[in-house]
């Protein structure tokens, strides 16, 4: 029987991406994140693995650069503002296609906002971030276990497809403590015969760049790239359905909202009113097909978000807008109740009647 250990969601992250062969962090302290730094600090010199906190977020981000184009499994992690700064960065490093991994446990926003729990870097995280045509991969955890499992997840599909992979947590998920498990999670590997590893005059030079002069190579570039993304979509959508089969309402929400949803879901389901909710994994690519079948049985949605409404937008384009979609928010740090949740699942349902 696996070993069930008590740990912070912050830590369950920097122990899995140990576990999935992660040598390299670089990154800089900044709240509800740092617990992440300080574990890699602590660990790295031990297993012969490299903690360096740089001078800036720019210069761990371009850190992060150097090692992935030398075929590393590298990781920074921070908090939304820190997210910001590591734009440019990361959009070299999808115009160069190298394989990285990026944790932004969130906080309020916009500017320096505040400490406490978010979900506002929706549109940052799944539009983008840096500037250009390209897209990541989003995770969501919705539990410590999740931090943790998600983590070499992420490592592997950004390895798969010379992406970077994003896990986006919420301050909460991030410093709340649960039981969780280091299961035998299957660390993949592959090879990177693009890697920026010495040639030992046993191959052709390798380049590792994001520049094309050339307009028609750029173009082409782009569209390559976007055949790889397609593959994605197709591939690796992850969802959670839950009481879905029967419902009216639908309740779509990620992180510990979903958790607070389910409580909601339950208490209107004592109601007699058939509520149910999807709760999407990957917020990219997402989970559109699942919620454009739920549209041709549910009579109306609830997106449940730490933010002024983001993915709701995802949801009403999945949904062809053929039902009502509302929204049931808190932003500044705060958390909907499962009460105001319930409430929403109400009006919906009258709504929708």
């Amino acid at each position: 029987m696996a070993e069930r250990v008590l740990m912070k969601g912050n830590e369950a992250i920097a122990e899995a991406a140990i576990r999935a062969g992660c040598r390299h962090y670089f990154g800089y302290p900044i709240t509800p994140q740092t617990e992440i730094a300080a574990y890699m600090a602590k660990k790295m010199p031990k297993i012969g693995g490299v903690f360096l906190q740089a001078e800036s977020e720019i210069a761990s981000i371009n850190m992060v650069y150097g090692a992935a184009a030398a075929g590393m499994r590298v990781m920074t992690s921070s908090s939304s503002p820190g997210i910001s700064l590591k734009g440019e960065g990361l959009s070299y490093i999808a115009g160069s296609d190298v394989p990285a991994f990026v944790v932004n446990v969130q906080r309020g926003g916009p500017g320096l906002g505040g400490i406490q729990p978010s979900q506002s870097d929706y549109f940052q995280a799944t539009k983008g971030g840096g500037h250009g045509d390209y897209r990541m991969i989003v995770l969501a955890p919705a539990s410590v276990q999740e931090m943790a499992s998600l983590t070499v997840k992420g490592f592997n599909l950004a390895d798969k497809y010379l992406m970077t992979t994003m896990i986006l947590a919420d301050g909460t998920i991030g410093q709340m403590m649960e039981p969780i498990t280091f299961e035998d999670a299957e660390v993949e590997t592959y090879d990177k015969p693009w890697a920026l590893t010495g040639t030992r005059m046993q191959r052709k030079h390798n380049i590792v760049n994001s520049l094309y002069l050339k307009s028609d190579e750029l173009e082409r570039k782009n569209f390559e790239r976007y055949e790889r993304y397609r593959t994605v979509e197709e591939n690796e959508v992850m969802y959670e359905e839950y009481m879905m089969e029967d419902a009216d309402v639908c309740i779509v929400a990620f992180g510990i909202a979903s958790r607070v949803a389910k409580n909601a879901v339950v208490s209107a389901r004592k109601e007699g009113i058939r509520a149910g909710l999807i709760r999407p994994i990957t917020l990219w690519p997402f989970p559109t097909r699942v919620l454009r079948q739920a549209a041709e049985q549910v009579k109306s949605f609830v997106c449940v978000e730490l933010n002024m409404g983001q993915m709701i937008e995802d949801v009403r384009l999945a949904t062809e807008c053929r039902r009502p979609v509302c929204l049931c928010n808190r932003t500044g740090g705060m958390i909907p109740s499962p009460d105001q949740v319930l409430a929403s699942i109400r009006e919906a349902r009258k709504g929708a009647n």
